[in-house]
């Protein structure tokens, strides 16, 4: 169903149910469906005002974008739904981004208005010659209190653009890709079959809403009738006493959060008594994030999705160790060599996919990268192989080494040596080698030492698996989101830093 449809039809049968809270405040359907109004109103008198307006990417169709990048996830959320009723796209842009990634972002998609508190931000693009306009949070809320109310949001057609995401932004230059109405509709029919977004259900997703996952939590959540919870900050403890006192049934949540939310429920359980389901996007979840929301919230059940913003919900592992993941009816998967040819099963290759809620491609002035192939299959080139008829993921291309003509799949390397003695965290890597080509490295957080994890290895791996370099280092590099930068790591220990085994 349209989100908007969903917004009006929850707004007349039920109009004082939450459709959005956080940061202590909360908008109702029918408040929501009234202050989107005015919320249109002055973003379009924003946008008209401009005297040389920056032209929105081509792939928009001339839509008018508008950029939310605050650290209140709470407006950051109710803006993209007030303006999900009306032609207009909206685009999150994480604050703690980069300048120059910001403006880079902001330079090459024709982005109009952005809403930030950033000092540094509109004096850079200015100096640039942007046509655009920054305005700060509390003047926008401003503009939105004085603004006459504009005719009621209504069900867009399908094939408009819709939303602005970015496939990264913390290593690289991101990549902008669109999301029509009629590709998000298709994610929310399958996460909706799945992923139990169900009318009246209070979720909480606390994380910041520039990751994927986050937004897309709040879209299905208003999509299907039910209320999500924000914040602006995580805290466990917090959290507990929100899922507490709201009655929160579901969480959906990055890994990390999930960690530290079986923390907090090991200390009081009667706070996470109401959770139900807990979904985290993710595939090949840790044993021991497993094993601890098992052991600290146990009447919850706990999904491990796998996808891609481009391309959509692709399947989700329930059981065991994460690692077989079922596919979502309607999903087509294929894996193949580098000449594009399918592989036998067991084998690893690229992972290809056919899906209806898959983004057209990137954005050409951000990237000349390729999203989609023949027949509409498309690839963020995430590395895979079939088994049993369920996929097995190992990571990207640059998770995938080549040591004396084997190729080894850096992911599964480092997770044997999760819950080891003595590792906070571990991360695999390939250095350069003459004889090999390449050797696999493990470079550790923590106290064990190299006769210990070399006893891991030879218990746990096959020979060629074996890590050949053992590394300890205080800190391994991470994005602003947490995941380990494998990269950044290698570059790390290739130039000497760390400590050797």
């Amino acid at each position: 169903m349209p989100m908007t449809k969903a917004v009006l039809r929850t707004a007349a049968e039920r109009p004082d149910l939450v459709a959005v809270a956080g940061g202590g405040d909360q908008l109702t359907y029918s408040e929501l469906a009234e202050t989107s109004r005015r919320t249109i109103a002055a973003v379009d008198a924003l946008h008209a005002a401009q005297a040389h307006p920056p032209a929105a990417a081509p792939e928009t169709g001339g839509i008018p974008v508008t950029a939310v990048s605050i650290d209140s996830a709470f407006h950051a959320a109710r803006i993209v739904a007030s303006l999900a009723g009306y032609r207009a796209v909206s685009a999150v842009i994480d604050p703690r981004w980069p300048l120059e990634h910001r403006i880079r972002v902001i330079e090459s998609t024709g982005i109009g208005l952005v809403v930030s508190d950033s000092a540094e931000l509109a004096p850079a693009l200015q100096q640039r010659g942007w046509g655009g306009t920054v305005i700060s949070l509390a003047d926008f809320v401003g503009a939105e209190g004085s603004a006459a109310a504009a005719t009621a949001p209504t069900v867009r057609d399908g094939d408009e653009a819709f939303l602005m995401l970015f496939s990264s932004g913390t290593t690289s230059d991101p990549k902008a890709f669109l999301k029509t109405r009629a590709q998000y509709r298709a994610n929310v029919a399958v996460s909706s079959a799945y992923l139990e977004p169900l009318p009246g259900v209070a979720t909480l997703a606390p994380g910041p809403l520039s990751y994927s996952l986050t937004l897309y939590a709040v879209i299905e959540c208003l999509a299907t009738g039910g209320t999500v919870h924000v914040a602006d900050r995580f805290d466990a403890i917090d959290a507990g006493r929100r899922i507490e006192r709201e009655s929160i049934t579901r969480i959906v949540a990055v890994p990390a959060i999930l960690q530290a939310l079986a923390v907090a429920a090991r200390r009081s359980p009667e706070r996470f008594a109401s959770l139900s389901v807990l979904v985290t996007g993710g595939a090949n979840l840790p044993a021991s994030i497993r094993q601890a929301a098992a052991e600290t919230i146990p009447d919850a059940r706990l999904i491990s999705y796998y996808g891609a913003a481009e391309i959509g919900f692709i399947g989700d592992s329930r059981d065991g160790d994460g690692t077989s993941i079922g596919v979502y009816e309607g999903i087509a998967v294929e894996v193949r060599d580098d000449a594009g040819a399918a592989v036998a099963d067991g084998e690893l290759g690229e992972l290809w996919v056919l899906a209806d809620a898959c983004s057209d491609g990137y954005l050409s002035g951000t990237t000349d990268e390729v999203l989609q192939g023949e027949g509409g299959w498309a690839t963020v080139h995430d590395q895979a192989r079939v088994v049993d008829g369920r996929l097995e993921l190992v990571g990207r291309a640059g998770d995938i080494a080549i040591t004396g003509g084997h190729k080894v799949a850096l992911t599964e390397v480092e997770r044997v040596f999760e819950g080891v003695a003595g590792v906070d965290a571990a991360c695999a890597v390939a250095l350069p080698d003459r004889a090999l080509g390449s050797a696999v490295a493990l470079v550790i957080e923590g106290s064990a030492t190299k006769p210990s994890l070399q006893a891991v290895a030879a218990e746990r791996l096959a020979p060629q698996f074996v890590p050949l370099r053992w590394y300890r280092v205080s800190e391994l590099a991470r994005t602003v989101g947490g995941k380990v930068r494998r990269h950044a790591v290698a570059a790390l220990v290739a130039d000497g830093g760390g400590e050797r085994l």
